[in-house]
C-alpha cells in the first residue's frame, strides 16, 4: 500500500501538478505586487490624479473601476508570465526528450526486425 501511494506522488503528472500550482501562486503574488506597485499608481494618474482617479461615484456609492483595470491587467500579465516562463520552456523539454524516445523506439524496432531475421535464417539452416 505505501509503494503504490509512492508510486503515486512519483507519476509525473502529480509532480507536475504540484509544480504548476507552486509556480502560479509564486508568479501570481509577484505580478498582484507589481501591480499594487507600479499600475494601480499609473492607472490613478492616467485617469484624474490622486483624487478621483480610478474612480466615480454616483448616489453617494463609489465605484473603483482602476481595481478592476489593474486586476485584469495583473491576470494578463500573470498568464504571459507564465507562459513564457513555465509552458513554453517544458514544451521545448519535452519536444526535445520526445525526439530522442522516437529515435530510441526507432532503433529497437530496427534491431526486432535483425534479430527476427537472423531467427529465420537459423531456422532455416537447422532444417536443411
Amino acid at each position: 500500500m505505501i509503494k503504490g501511494f509512492k508510486d503515486f506522488l512519483m507519476r509525473g503528472n502529480v509532480v507536475e501538478l504540484a509544480v504548476a500550482v507552486v509556480m502560479g501562486a509564486a508568479m501570481t503574488a509577484l505580478v498582484a505586487s507589481f501591480g499594487a506597485a507600479f499600475l494601480n499608481p499609473l492607472i490613478t494618474l492616467v485617469t484624474g490624479g490622486a483624487e478621483v482617479g480610478g474612480s466615480f461615484t454616483v448616489n453617494g456609492v463609489e465605484f473603483p473601476y482602476g481595481v478592476f483595470v489593474n486586476g485584469l491587467l495583473v491576470f494578463f500579465l500573470t498568464a504571459l508570465a507564465v507562459y513564457f516562463v513555465i509552458v513554453l520552456p517544458m514544451n521545448k523539454l519535452r519536444e526535445r526528450f520526445m525526439a530522442h524516445e522516437d529515435v530510441a523506439e526507432e532503433l529497437q524496432a530496427s534491431e526486432v526486425v535483425l534479430l527476427q531475421e537472423i531467427r529465420d535464417l537459423l531456422r532455416e539452416q537447422r532444417q536443411q
